[in-house]
């Protein structure tokens, strides 16, 4: 969100997930599609059997990568030098669209003159990537008519991660694959209501709809429907209040959140938790986090509840319910309205209909989304500003959300840990295909614990050798901060040098060993890098 912001003016995606299907050439960074977003993957492979190219920049030879016209297997955390090295190739062939630059933004200067100080070759070595390979890259990218560009956790979790969300906008700016249909810049959601919940507020410095709280004008507003005095100041970030120590915050409400399996730092985390003054948490099955509350609320699953979810295209599509909460459990928006009211705030309403029209009267961009239309549809992209709004399938049609998009140039920025002589390999974490987040859903499922029963740590076959690894092996995995037990998996996904894992199983804990290091501006940690060490187990 920050970066899209600053460029394009809006944080959320271009573009929709059907027009994916229809671009002439597809890049994909820092996503492992197939196993994180199958749906969209799902369209890439449509599109690659109608034609379509694919480009994949990834440190891990994943399954798309092996179906790629060009594969560019990068060295972690340096997506920028290899992303500008695209642009000064595009450049030098003349591959840039000069009339969208005139006319529909600004800064490019800066950009080019950055771009023609660095030299390519450099860059390429950096990035670990043959320069022929980054050459044929530029220009199957700079010669689409229509090209689209997907990005996910692998580009933000880093501490350079905004900078390269505005990389990669300055790259579809540059070609002008953005602002029409079948292109744009796809941030794909890491789960199912992550865009609804930007939405809705859930950020430290917005309200509903990325109205900044310290906008006067606005926050008369929400105090007026509210009835209550609104602060300015932004409030804190997941990092500011899991690593406080205790310090500022004395009491947290975690609602389906698990931070002490996903956060970085675990011992850090345990331990503000730990001190707490009070914790509640509200989930639909016991977590490492309720373990630790004073009070668990029991939550009603998405069957046991009317309401709406927005996908990562921006689609608000309606949930109803199919049986009732089951036992003691309730719904979320019940759950807050009695908190509430026992807190000396009268918050009441009838139904999720209701809530909706308070959405809809207070967030612009949701201002056509009532119960009635989305009942009657598969939901509705915003913005959306009235009932006779049709939604829009792709943003910034006649002009980017900020007037102009602007170039904003970034250089290489050196990930928080490099490998050592104790600490020689560079751990990279991520997810598969058959469990989601902390897997506190889907470790409740026998069929999907058999296909995926326990965390596995790749290692290249190189670095199998030279330790007298074998595929099955039991390992100490060490960095800085801690040590896990894990099997090893044999596997030429990673290149010499590199591991990976997923962040999955409690009996694993991957993020016990995983950098607090953040990105300054939007505080996401660096879950991408970071280096550490292997022992066998004997």
């Amino acid at each position: 969100m920050a970066g899209l912001a600053t460029t394009f003016g809006s944080g959320a995606m271009t573009n929709s997930i059907e027009e994916i299907g229809r671009a002439d050439v597809i890049l994909v960074i820092g996503s492992n599609t197939t196993e994180a977003h199958p749906q969209v993957a799902r369209r890439i492979f449509s599109a690659l059997d109608r034609g379509s190219r694919l480009i994949v920049i990834d440190p891990r030879r994943t399954a798309l990568a092996r179906r790629a016209d060009i594969h560019l297997q990068h060295r972690p955390g340096t997506d920028i030098p290899l992303l500008n090295c695209l642009m000064r190739l595009i450049l030098d062939d003349n591959l840039h669209d000069d009339v969208f630059i005139e006319h529909r933004t600004e800064n490019f200067n800066e950009l080019r003159d950055m771009l023609y100080r660095l030299d390519p070759t450099e860059k390429a070595a950096v990035a670990n990537v043959p320069p022929a390979q980054l050459k044929k890259a530029a220009e199957l990218y700079g010669r689409a008519n229509k090209a689209v560009i997907c990005y996910c956790l692998g580009i933000t979790q880093h501490i350079c991660g905004t900078d390269n969300v505005q990389t990669i906008a300055n790259l579809a700016m540059l070609t002008g694959n953005v602002e029409k249909e079948d292109t744009g810049v796809d941030p794909l959601r890491g789960q199912n209501n992550v865009q609804g919940a930007c939405d809705m507020g859930a950020l430290p410095g917005v309200f509903p709809g990325y109205q900044a709280v310290s906008n006067e004008a606005v926050r008369a507003e929400f105090s007026g429907a509210w009835g209550r005095d609104l602060p300015a100041e932004p409030g804190l970030t997941i990092l500011d209040m899991t690593h406080g120590g205790g310090k500022t915050v004395k009491g947290m409400f975690i609602m389906g959140e698990n931070p002490l399996l996903s956060d970085p730092t675990l011992e850090k985390v345990r331990n503000t938790l730990e001190n707490l003054e009070f914790l509640a948490v509200s989930d639909i099955f016991p977590t490492e986090t309720a373990e630790l509350a004073h009070v668990v609320f029991p939550a009603a699953s998405f069957a046991e509840k009317t309401g709406t979810f927005t996908n990562s295209e921006r689609r608000v599509q309606m949930v109803r319910r199919a049986i009732e909460p089951i036992g003691e459990c309730r719904t979320d928006s019940d759950i807050i309205c009695a908190l509430a009211r026992r807190l000396g705030y009268e918050m009441n309403y009838e139904s999720s209909a209701e809530i909706m029209e308070e959405i809809a009267l207070l967030t612009p961009v949701y201002g056509g989304m009532y119960h009635d239309r989305l009942e009657s549809s598969w939901g509705l992209q915003w913005p959306c500003f009235n009932r006779s709004h049709p939604g829009t399938v792709f943003l910034h049609k006649y002009n980017f959300a900020r007037g102009r998009g602007c170039f904003v140039p970034a250089a290489h920025q050196m990930p928080g840990e490099q490998p050592d002589e104790e600490y020689p390999f560079l751990l990279m974490t991520g997810r598969v295909y058959h469990h989601y987040h902390t897997g506190a859903m889907t470790r409740a499922g026998n069929i999907l614990n058999r296909e995926s029963p326990e965390a596995l740590l790749e290692i290249n076959p190189v670095d199998a050798e030279s330790l007298t690894l074998a595929s099955g092996e039991m390992l100490n995995l060490a960095t800085r901060r801690g040590t896990i037990k894990i099997r090893a998996l044999i596997s030429e996904q990673v290149a010499p040098g590199m591991l990976y894992t997923s962040f999955h199983f409690t009996e694993a804990p991957i993020n016990l060993l995983t950098n607090a290091a953040s990105d300054p501006k939007a505080k996401c940690p660096e879950y991408k890098i970071c280096a550490a060490q292997l022992e066998k187990i004997n």
